[in-house]
């Protein structure tokens, strides 16, 4: 199981706490997707907002974080990576994999929005590891996540900052990608790196920026968009087999949105 959103914790919100709920009663790796704390990834944060929500033991101890922007606002998100220790993998990256089951999963670092902490274009040294370790370590099923996603139909829109590990993810037949950073649900249909439906090859993207911070609008609705929603906080939950998955948004207590479907790796 793996389950998780992204853009969780604030002090001045309730939202975190309710997701955090959830989490109680779902078991497996629980997944972030970056600004796991607003509004700036300071220890204070981390400790006083983060801590009682999505920090509390029994989520901390089995979480497999991912940086965001404002995890960034601390210089070097020092403290994110203080606070998850060895889980965040090595400080001057960012980016790192493991294995869950018979899955390859890439935790990939996309900020601050433009790769300026950690560089991921072509020809970077994140780009070149993921593409080696995509060689190294071949597995049917493949998931990596990120904060900014290629496509979403919120207020950020798409980003391109990604393509080139969307391309290294295609080229290895990989089968889903998790972002945050607008702070909507969102599904895609399968789609190739330029946007192009692709129901063969193509690779499924989900926008879970849904951890507990406020929501956002939409404005102009992608190609291959098929489920969005914006008034429910939640989580993801990802049933994981040998040779594919199921998912369901689980969303917050009182809220009635969810999502639910399966899909067969590649």
């Amino acid at each position: 199981m793996l389950v998780g959103a992204g853009d969780i914790a604030s002090c001045a919100s309730t939202g975190d706490e309710a997701t955090a709920n959830l989490l109680d009663n779902i078991a497996g790796t629980v997944f972030t997707l970056g600004d796991n704390v607003y509004d700036n990834g300071t220890a204070t944060e981390f400790a006083n907002c983060y801590g009682p929500s999505w920090g509390r033991t029994g989520i901390k101890s089995r979480t497999r974080p991912t940086p965001g922007n404002h995890d960034y606002n601390t210089t070097n998100a020092s403290a994110y990576f203080a606070f998850f220790g060895s889980a965040a993998g090595d400080p001057t990256k960012g980016y790192y994999a493991y294995n869950l089951g018979a899955w390859r999963i890439y935790v990939l670092n996309t900020n601050t929005g433009t790769c300026s902490v950690v560089a991921c274009g072509a020809g970077s040294a994140q780009e070149a590891w993921l593409k080696a370790d995509l060689a190294a370590n071949p597995h049917q099923c493949v998931a990596a996540m990120w904060h900014h996603p290629r496509f979403s139909s919120g207020q950020h829109g798409n980003n391109t900052v990604s393509q080139a590990l969307w391309q290294d993810l295609y080229d290895a037949h990989a089968d889903l990608i998790l972002n945050g950073h607008d702070h909507t649900y969102e599904r895609f249909a399968p789609q190739d790196p330029s946007g192009n439906l692709d129901p063969t090859n193509g690779i499924v993207e989900m926008v879970v920026g849904t951890g507990g911070k406020d929501h956002y609008a939409f404005a102009t609705v992608k190609a291959n968009s098929l489920v969005r929603d914006n008034t429910a906080s939640g989580v993801e939950k990802l049933t994981l087999s040998s040779t594919g998955w199921t998912f369901q948004f689980v969303p917050e207590a009182g809220k009635t949105f969810t999502d639910s479907g399966s899909g067969t790796c590649h």
